[in-house]
């Protein structure tokens, strides 16, 4: 059976107790990571007024400006969409790869595009550590961009591989569907709305046939409200 497809730092102190445990701890049988006692998140949260800009605070995180190639030595370009580039990165540090979305702080005109981006942050810090979600490393400000390092996933987009592939069993079609599922219900699960789920916002974690896949841009995505 074939298948086809469409084509289509951190914030400072937490503003909020999120219920997360580490990555460590032991899966529950959906695959979500919570705290034994739990059963569903009530989470409710408000974004905090956009902070007014001062020669040492950056106007959409709200922290003191970092030069993040302090941090991190910037590399290659590994793909560019609608509201940032992303390129590859490495923690001076300990040698890590990473990759880093920058987002240009002159596309940000308007009030709504800076709570986008803080909303953007938010939700990557409440999902980390949930499965077939990319990891989030951190936020970072300075006078011209915004950059959002994650967890490298080196095997490029699930779009190119399909493309590659051509035709899929219906086996294999299960599997990456089984995937993409996980990522609807622990989104839902714990409050949240991707908005933008499509081949190209999945990575594959390595290049390895069987790779597992991760949800990544989540720009678009907002908290689930009462009503």
């Amino acid at each position: 059976m074939g298948l086809a497809f469409i084509k289509g730092l951190c914030f400072g102190t937490k503003t909020r107790e999120i219920p997360i445990v580490s990555i460590d701890s032991s899966p529950t049988p959906s695959g979500i990571q919570e705290k034994p006692s739990e059963t569903h998140y009530e989470f409710k949260p408000s974004l905090p007024p956009v902070p007014t800009q001062s020669s040492q605070t950056g106007p959409v995180l709200g922290k003191p400006y970092i030069n993040v190639n302090l941090i991190y030595k910037i590399e290659k370009e590994l793909g560019r969409g609608a509201s940032g580039v992303t390129y590859l990165c490495t923690e001076k540090a300990t040698g890590r790869k990473y990759a880093c979305k920058t987002i240009a702080r002159r596309k940000l005109v308007k009030r709504e595009d800076i709570e986008d981006v803080r909303r953007e942050v938010l939700i990557l810090q409440h999902l980390s550590g949930q499965p077939n979600i990319v990891e989030f490393r951190g936020a970072y400000e300075d006078q011209q961009n915004v950059h959002l390092v994650m967890e490298l996933c080196s095997g490029g987009e699930l779009f190119d591989r399909i493309i590659a592939k051509g035709i899929y069993s219906e086996r294999e079609a299960a599997a990456l569907f089984r995937q993409i599922m996980n990522v609807v219900h622990v989104c839902h699960f714990m409050g949240v709305m991707h908005r933008d789920l499509k081949p190209e916002n999945f990575l594959l974690a390595s290049k390895d046939a069987n790779a597992a896949i991760k949800a990544t841009d989540f720009g678009l995505s907002v908290f689930i409200q009462p009503g």
